[in-house]
């Protein structure tokens, strides 16, 4: 509408029809299991493959074997296929603690302060220095440090965080952190600038703790403690206090030690395929129970995808009953675990999958045949391991409103073979009972072939790429509903809001995700007496899009002359 003034004249108006809807904060997948090294209770977030071994590790030693956790195949089939965030919790049986170090002082040979490593276990114990600086113990992933030079005149000292299996003459630096202080009044005071903060689970709030004053800067290492600090190093004429000098680390380098907890014991060739109620890759089912309540949390923890690879239906029923009642409850994930162990049936795997009802969940079988990306070895592995990589692959090509299944987007190229080739009538009972078979074709070797959640009652939401859709639309019409809370209830919110949510559901139209929709949120369910009571309504209804999973296609034979129907 034109702005005209008292006195005669020309309004010129703007009219802004450019807004760019904002996209969706993106959230990746989430995955609960062992992992060689890392912190303990603790999800961490991680973007690439690279950033996942660097915190978590990727080979374990057991005996004289090597082996590749299933958390950390999953984890390479998800960013190997195109996975952008994968939150990461480590779960572990027994007691872990950190290793320490102590870096010691110049003149007064004293520990200045105490270093700790951020990841937990025996392997992160270096041992003693040997023959051209190599550590007895030292491996790709634990840590040494080096204090590379000091300078008593302003105190002042570089340090830098080297790779565990290095030499002195050939040095592989990790992190750099120059002109460090134990002055704490200086803005390079050892604790800032590398961290202090201890993360734990505390099981009597489930949530984590935090101990110690700074943010971590390091991926590797914290300062524990500050044994001689140096406050005001220099004094007003800027000259060293002589008290002080002898504090100042002396250029060297050290090993970490005295951390408990062992990664897993020698299991006699026994992991990948032995899972049961009792060990599965070293752990029980109790040893998750702490991590699945803790990813309960929908304010501290975003996903979309929830993965277990070593927990089965068999097995674990209690821990799965868990994690679905959570998946349930937050609402905006979807969760993916398996039927039975190595070595079941196609009705075991129906069977179990019988127990579960529920729109939030699906599970695919049989197991399949891989090559170990970390060790090259060919294993058995669980068909959670591989989806993971599918939904990432599909989200990636498509969207999460597409069937993450068939040939386009199913394809485990991956996989060797699965466990059981699987027969028209397999493929049958399993999709009957809402389990996706991973079939194998000829010439595309083997694909997920259905994308059933375990709803049993016929509906929309029997589908994975409908929930997905949900999901998806849940997360990003919530975070703008989060944008509007507290602000004033009329008609101008009630607008703003529908102009961003409806280009976005329009998007999403666009990109075949729904057939139709409305969003309703005016005076018609906005009355004086919603108002009068602090609330805001919005209704959306949606159509959304179906997938062509049963294609029927009639060759129908003329005769010569005939003429085609139109």
């Amino acid at each position: 509408m034109a702005n005209f003034t008292v006195s005669p004249g020309v309004s010129l108006n703007e009219i802004d029809q450019t807004f760019l809807t904002a996209e969706p904060i993106q959230v990746g997948a989430a995955i609960i299991g062992p992992t060689v090294k890392g912190p303990i209770q603790t999800p961490v977030k991680v973007t690439s493959y690279t950033e996942y071994t660097t915190m978590f590790g990727d080979v374990i030693e057991s005996g004289s074997q090597n082996y590749s956790y299933l958390t950390s195949i999953a984890a390479y089939s998800y960013f190997n296929s195109g996975g952008e965030s994968l939150l990461v919790t480590r779960v572990v049986t027994g007691s872990f603690t950190s290793a320490t170090s102590s870096i010691i002082t110049n003149g007064d040979s004293n520990d200045a302060f105490t270093l700790e490593t951020i990841s937990e276990g025996t392997i992160m114990n270096t041992g003693a220095s040997g023959t051209g600086g190599a550590l007895a113990t030292g491996t790709k992933d634990n840590v040494r440090w080096e204090v590379t030079s000091a300078n008593t005149g302003s105190g002042t000292f570089n340090l830098v965080i080297r790779r565990g299996d290095d030499i002195t003459n050939k040095k592989n630096v990790l992190e750099s952190f120059n002109n460090l202080s134990l002055d704490p009044n200086s803005s390079r005071y050892v604790a800032k600038a590398i961290g202090d903060q201890k993360l734990a689970y505390s099981s009597a709030n489930n949530q984590i703790t935090t101990t110690g004053e700074y943010p971590n800067q390091s991926r590797f290492v914290r300062v524990k403690s500050v044994n001689f600090p140096t406050p005001n190093y220099l004094d007003p004429n800027g000259t060293p206090v002589a008290t002080f000098t002898g504090d100042i680390p002396v250029a060297g380098n050290g090993t970490f030690g005295v951390a408990t907890g062992a990664p897993f014991p020698a299991r006699a060739g026994k992991f990948y395929s032995d899972i049961d109620a009792t060990d599965s890759q070293g752990l029980t089912g109790t040893n998750y129970t702490e991590a699945i309540s803790l990813l309960s949390n929908t304010d501290d923890y975003k996903f979309n995808a929830l993965f277990v690879p070593g927990l089965t239906n068999e097995a674990h029923s209690a821990q799965i009953t868990s994690l679905i009642t959570n998946t349930q409850n937050r609402g905006d994930s979807i969760l993916v675990f398996d039927t039975t162990n190595y070595g079941s049936t196609v009705l075991t795997s129906t069977i179990q999958a019988s127990s579960r009802d529920t729109s939030y969940a699906a599970t695919y079988w049989p197991w399949v045949r891989i090559s170990d990306p970390a060790t090259g070895k060919l294993v058995f592995v669980p068909a959670s391991t591989v989806i993971p990589g599918v939904y990432a692959f599909n989200d990636r090509t498509a969207a999460p409103w597409f069937a993450p299944a068939g040939i386009n987007r199913g394809g485990l190229n991956t996989v060797l073979s699965a466990e059981y080739k699987l027969t028209a009538a397999n493929k049958n009972a399993l999709y009957e009972s809402n389990v996706n078979p991973l079939a194998t074709l000829p010439r595309e070797g083997v694909v997920v072939f259905g994308q059933k959640t375990l709803q049993k009652e016929a509906s929309a939401l029997d589908r994975v790429n409908v929930r997905r859709l949900l999901i998806a639309l849940k997360s990003f019409i919530g975070q703008l509903a989060d944008q509007i809370v507290f602000e004033q209830n009329t008609a101008t919110t009630r607008n703003a809001f529908l102009a961003r949510v409806t280009p976005y559901l329009e998007t999403v139209q666009q990109k075949q995700g729904l057939f139709a929709f409305k969003v309703v949120m005016d005076d018609s369910n906005n009355g004086p007496d919603v108002i009068d009571r602090n609330q805001l309504i919005g209704q959306i209804y949606i159509q959304p899009t179906r997938t062509a999973e049963f294609i029927s296609l009639d060759f129908i034979l003329l005769p010569t002359g005939a003429e085609f129907p139109a």
